[in-house]
């Protein structure tokens, strides 16, 4: 039996690598958290400046463009906050001074619940395979929860431990939870579209990719548009 969950955190944070990752992954669950008063914050790793198969694209413009994009998205979903720390598009390294800002934001904002890549899910059947900075960001969000942001000894430095409670792992191959987006996917569908940087073929074609990603998922949920997650139970 498929399991939704119903609970809406106070504070949720979500984790991704590049501008448009978040919205693609699950701007539907963002937008209906927000929409029932969570407080929703999300935070943005690179730039996105090597995101193009354009060779005379200037990665500076691209990267201004994307940053528009994301702030456009962020209003959308009703975001509270959204950091955008502009490092470098494809060099995510899995470090102690990347782990050290990671578990700096998540004892600053303090979520109950974290949302992040699954860096578990690397091969999606013969046309697609995970991209670097998305594997990378996201072991080292969840090393960064757990157990460095609720110790207080990992990175004093960082401010007061805190622990979250839930991790929500998306684009994973393992999904045994789901959030039913039903009422939220066009929200998601119109903040993927304003990454028009992402999508040369307008804004039509994201809207309806996301309408029947979300309609396979409901399926698997028994609800009619869902997005869906691995979920990690962590204490709080």
């Amino acid at each position: 039996m498929a399991e939704l969950l119903d609970e809406v955190p106070g504070r949720a944070l979500a984790i991704y690598a590049h501008p448009d990752d978040p919205d693609v992954s699950c701007g539907g669950t963002l937008a209906a958290w927000s929409a029932a008063g969570c407080k929703v914050y999300t935070v943005i790793c690179t730039d996105g400046g090597k995101g193009t198969s354009d060779p005379s694209t200037d990665p500076a413009a691209l990267t201004r463009a994307r940053t528009g994009e994301a702030a456009a998205a962020a209003k959308v979903l009703g975001l509270a906050g959204q950091e955008l720390w502009g490092l470098p598009d494809g060099e995510l390294v899995d470090d102690a001074s990347f782990r050290g800002a990671l578990v700096a934001v998540v004892r600053r904002i303090r979520p109950d619940t974290i949302l992040c890549p699954d860096p578990t899910a690397v091969f999606f059947g013969q046309d697609y395979f995970n991209h670097r900075d998305h594997r990378t960001t996201g072991f080292a969000v969840l090393d960064a929860v757990a157990p460095a942001a609720a110790m207080p000894l990992y990175f004093p430095e960082a401010g007061p431990a805190h622990q979250v409670a839930t991790v929500l792992l998306s684009g994973t191959l393992e999904p045994d939870v789901w959030v039913d987006i039903s009422a939220t996917v066009d929200r998601k569908g119109e903040a993927v579209g304003c990454h028009r940087s992402q999508f040369p073929d307008g804004e039509e074609w994201p809207a309806t990719a996301v309408r029947l990603a979300a309609e396979d998922a409901g399926r698997r949920a028994g609800v009619p548009c869902a997005e869906g997650f691995r979920r990690l139970r962590l204490g709080g």
